[in-house]
């Protein structure tokens, strides 16, 4: 009788000896042929059925990648063996080894995606088995990658992304398995994929508009799930428009149960955030569908925040806030609306009602968090009571972005110790974005979170400086930022965040400007030297054909985003020039990162013609505030010609700054 201390190898070998028995003669073959006939072999046992992770790993402790990668790249096949009857064996192998999660991620694997890639949309009899078996191994080792931490910008980089789109809109063997890889990319690196493939993309978008416009089935459903998120970040093609427009009209015109309804609710909010009311089409049948959306958009407000014992779903009811805010827009559009004024009479009264249980839950919400807010005895049972309350805030966000502009309502919030509530939140979210966490898969919603966090205390900072100045949950948000930004605008990626986190810590710093955690310590030098990189990095000389004088231009991260990066941009500027004059040592710090003396350096390179007023304005606010406050600051911007620059661009208050000793 075998012992409990009996090797593992005997016991594989009495599981599956047939196996054990073909990978003996895999070890014992002598040249590429027999090495070959065993790997088929090997192959086929595989395949006939499942084998455990140390089995696994022996197979790949026989094989290992050599052999696998010449089959991959193999000219010459044996006579009478088809080209792709060894590809196949290899993708075969590597499938069986990107089943372990650490061979997936190994570089011999990585280096194969672009390999990979091009076996989806190779041409070839589609009834052959080796090529369909060769397809499906090939989906299961780009999976496998897809599901490590890092594995999505390895597929993106690799050129995954367009070759599942190009596999897709084939409609060739396994597009079913190409939509749902996909679909897993964009969910976890929605960015990279638009910035990788756009073109590709777009055209699946095309053809999955087509098919919603056209479903008569169930697949409808599916299909209104799947939209969201092929819609592009910036905005929908108006080919496209029709298409959903009709495809959302059938769905919402009928009686349809929540999980019906709620898909095409968040996609019409998406498509209200992307294209305003452009997708709708003008006329009666056009306004009839934005007043059927807003009226359903305030019923789900109400049912969610007013019914007790009903789940309150977050995205749901987030989507419905778009929604509704698309009702107000139009409502108040004087020329060209798609209403009629019985219309906007009716929506009016009834996102009044909703806007009122909007504002009578965040009166309870905000009451109810601040009963259970962490004391010395804090117990389990609070501590999920107040997870429960930032949880709910997530789905305020949108709300609170808009009440924190208007007096009255930013009253009551602040009065209620709803700011208090937003920092615990955001610095729970935070989090996620720390180094333990791996942010290049940050899911997107956490960093949109996190953006609209930003906007509402950007609005506090600017219609409530009292409040920063006098609350301490300030003091602990901008010790969060000023740590956290070194790092963040090193990311790719991230660079809207970092801005988002740049601008509202600049000027935040304003008002805390006496804070001893501003005094020059390691963290505050941190910070400002990374908001100096943030404001220095977005614009390069960029030469122009046919003239023998650069432009100033946005740089290629800046350039993609700048339509949503600009007011931050010139908001960091104004609140980085109100900084120097507050804290001393700021402008020695500015010198030393050589920042005055680059951009005297690049606005002497380029065409003054091509600036613009506003550019000079906020280039001419930093360059003085930086003089005025430090000696040798002036002597450098002397040296980097920073008079006769001053006069080129006519920055008269520079100029004179640099005149006097």
């Amino acid at each position: 009788m075998a012992s409990d201390c009996e090797p593992a190898l005997n016991q594989a070998e009495s599981r599956n000896p047939t196996l054990e028995r073909y990978l003996g003669a895999l070890r014992e073959a002598k040249n590429d042929s027999e090495q070959f006939a065993a790997l088929l072999l090997v192959t086929k046992a595989v395949k006939a059925g499942d084998i455990d992770a140390k089995t696994r790993r022996r197979i790949f402790d026989a094989v290992g990648f050599t052999f696998p990668n010449r089959l991959l790249t193999t000219k010459e096949a044996p006579d009478g063996c088809p080209d792709h009857v060894l590809r196949a064996l290899g993708v075969a192998l590597l499938a069986c080894f990107c089943s372990d999660p650490e061979l997936a991620v190994h570089p011999q694997v990585l280096n194969k995606i672009p390999i990979l890639s091009t076996f989806l949309t190779a041409r070839g009899d589609p009834d052959d088995a080796a090529r369909r078996s060769m397809i499906d191994d090939t989906y299961q080792c780009l999976t496998a990658v897809a599901g490590t931490p890092r594995g999505p910008r390895h597929l993106i980089a690799g050129g995954t992304v367009s070759a599942l789109c190009q596999a897709y809109l084939g409609h060739g063997y396994g597009f079913d398995q190409a939509l749902a890889l996909l679909v897993g990319l964009l969910a976890a690196a929605e960015t990279q994929c638009w910035k990788e493939a756009e073109p590709d993309l777009l055209a699946v978008l095309r053809g999955l508009s087509e098919d919603f416009q056209k479903a008569e089935d169930a697949s409808k459903f599916e299909l209104c799930q799947l939209l969201p998120l092929f819609l592009p970040p910036t905005t929908v093609p108006p080919e496209c428009h029709r298409d959903l427009q009709a495809g959302l009209a059938r769905i919402l015109g009928s009686k349809l149960s929540s999980w019906q309804r709620n898909p095409a609710l968040k996609l019409a909010a998406r498509l209200a955030h992307a294209c305003g009311s452009d997708w709708i089409p003008a006329g009666s049948s056009g306004s009839k569908f934005l007043a059927l959306l807003v009226n359903l958009a305030c019923v789900e407000v109400r049912l969610a925040l007013e019914e007790t014992g009903t789940e309150v779903k977050e995205d749901v009811v987030t989507a419905c806030y778009a929604l509704m805010e698309l009702g107000i827009q139009e409502c108040t559009r004087c020329e060209q609306s798609l209403l009629k004024e019985p219309q906007k009479v009716q929506l009016v009264s009834v996102m009044k009602e909703a806007i009122g249980a909007v504002i009578h839950y965040l009166l309870q919400d905000s009451s109810a968090a601040k009963c259970h807010l962490p004391t010395p005895d804090f117990s389990v049972k609070s501590e999920l009571r107040l997870i429960e309350h930032l949880l709910r805030a997530r789905l305020l966000l949108p709300g609170w972005c808009h009440l924190t502009v208007e007096d009255g309502p930013r009253e009551i919030l602040i009065k209620e110790g709803a700011p208090s509530l937003l920092c615990k939140y955001f610095l729970q979210q935070w989090e996620l974005t720390s180094p333990g966490h791996d942010t290049s898969v940050l899911p997107d919603s956490v960093e949109i979170g996190l953006q609209t966090c930003c906007h509402i205390f950007l609005n506090l900072v600017v219609t409530a400086p009292g409040l920063i100045k006098r609350d301490a949950c300030f003091t602990s948000l901008m010790n969060t930022l000023m740590t956290s930004l070194p790092a963040l605008v090193q990311q790719q990626g991230r660079l809207l965040l970092a801005a988002n986190v740049a601008t509202l810590g600049l000027l935040m710093a304003r008002l805390l400007s006496t804070s001893p955690a501003l005094q020059g310590t390691p963290a505050s030098r941190g910070f400002f030297a990374a908001a100096i990189l943030f404001l220095s990095q977005s614009h390069v000389a960029r030469a122009t054909p046919g003239s023998d004088q650069a432009v100033l231009a946005l740089s290629p991260e800046y350039e993609g985003i700048w339509a949503d990066l600009q007011e931050l941009w010139f908001l960091g500027m104004q609140a980085f020039t109100g900084c120097v004059p507050l804290l001393p040592w700021l402008a020695p710090a500015a010198l030393r990162s050589r920042w005055p003396q680059e951009l005297l350096q690049l606005l002497g390179s380029v065409s003054p013609n091509s600036v613009k007023p506003e550019m000079v304005a906020a280039y001419q606010g930093v360059l003085v505030e930086l003089a005025r406050a430090n000696r040798l600051c002036r002597e450098a911007m002397r040296l980097q010609a920073g008079e006769e620059t001053a006069s080129h661009y006519r920055m008269a208050a520079l100029e004179q700054c640099l005149s006097e000793p």
